[in-house]
């Protein structure tokens, strides 16, 4: 049996990071193959390394100090981060941690097929080569399922140059935006697929048998936000007013913290995110799995851009690329598209079947 290493975001404490991660083990494994993610954990003297390697901005590590405070000074945070593990234990198989890419290419060749994806990996705001897997043999299969550019204005000359090469590196690229295929292009003159995220490759009902019970309540409006804006609170006020509904919020800023008026589900782990998600009357978010899940489990969604469409960071076109897709096709036809391209892709590395 053919076996397959994944590197995504595994440790940033994000429910969508999670869910997308164990979407893409699974449908993996159900097509075949032995499948584990490489459990990439990098130290302080590889994120200091990378961000002088890439030319990333110094914010990025102040932003990071800064969402770890926010995490230990909350008991509830702490909570979530030990049930993402658990969820990992339980749920997904992983390598042993790596902390660097030394320790990377030391454990790739125990795998025919290296996948990286999906997320926001090749991000070039923090690019990190390690996510274009440039590391180990280079005559390994390199399959890209659907990882983000997140952006849609091309980063500077010096990560191009970076983009480009690592690019070369692959068997079969697809990226998950259409803005991020067009930026591939220019960059690389590769035209990639553009397939749906992870999390769409699994039916309603597969995210069904691992959910927890709703949260006991009325009827409520579920809030989850990632950014912090104090525009969000105005705008739930609003729905929570016009709809009559409770307010049911999955605390993650130190903003969202803050709401004395709202119920919190502080703690809560990947299943009871789906839980609270599957229960819900209406769902308002600013994060593109909140809405990705929302179309899932059919709710309303109230979405709200994070982003300020001239900033040129701005991060929108994943949402926007996915709501076009949904009215234009489908979750269905995505879903069938994605399931195609991914079994042929590692079809193709494998050369012809997973055996």
């Amino acid at each position: 049996m053919s076996r397959a290493g994944i590197l995504t975001f595994l440790h940033n404490g994000n429910y969508g990071s999670s869910l997308q991660a164990y979407a893409l083990q699974r449908v993996i494994r159900e097509m075949g193959y032995d499948c584990e993610h490489l459990d990439y954990k990098p130290d302080r003297g590889e994120k200091i390394r990378n961000m002088l390697r890439c030319g990333n901005s110094p914010k990025l590590l102040l932003e990071g100090l800064r969402k770890r405070q926010v995490q230990e000074a909350q008991e509830g945070m702490r909570e979530k981060h030990r049930r993402i593990l658990q969820f990992y234990e339980e749920r997904m198989k992983l390598s042993p941690v790596c902390r660097n890419r030394k320790e990377l290419a030391g454990i790739s060749g125990q795998y025919d097929i290296l996948v990286c994806g999906s997320d926001q990996i090749w991000n070039p705001v923090w690019m990190n080569p390690a996510y274009f897997l440039d590391f180990g043999d280079p005559a390994r299969p390199r399959i890209a399922y659907a990882p983000s550019l997140g952006v849609s204005v091309t980063p500077n000359r010096r990560k191009q140059r970076m983009i480009r090469r690592k690019i070369a590196l692959f068997d079969a690229v697809s990226v998950r935006e259409e803005e991020g295929a067009r930026l591939l292009v220019s960059m690389t003159g590769i035209r990639p697929q553009v397939m749906p995220d992870p999390v769409c490759l699994l039916p309603r009902e597969a995210w069904t048998e691992i959910s927890s019970s709703a949260p006991d309540k009325r009827p409520y409006l579920l809030c989850y936000f990632i950014g912090e804006n104090s525009r969000y609170w105005e705008r739930v006020r609003t729905l929570r007013d016009q709809l009559g509904l409770e307010t049911l919020v999955i605390p993650v800023t130190a903003e969202s913290y803050e709401q004395t008026d709202s119920t919190k589900l502080d703690g809560a782990g990947p299943e009871e995110f789906l839980g609270a998600v599957a229960g819900a009357e209406m769902i308002c978010t600013d994060s593109f799995h909140g809405l990705a899940f929302g179309t899932i489990f059919e709710k309303k969604v109230d979405l709200i851009r994070r982003y300020a469409e001239e900033d040129p960071e701005s991060k929108n076109s994943r949402v926007e690329h996915f709501l076009r897709e949904i009215r234009g096709k489908g979750l269905e036809n995505m879903r069938a598209e994605g399931l195609e391209w991914l079994r042929e892709s590692l079809e193709s590395a494998s050369g012809g079947s997973a055996e």
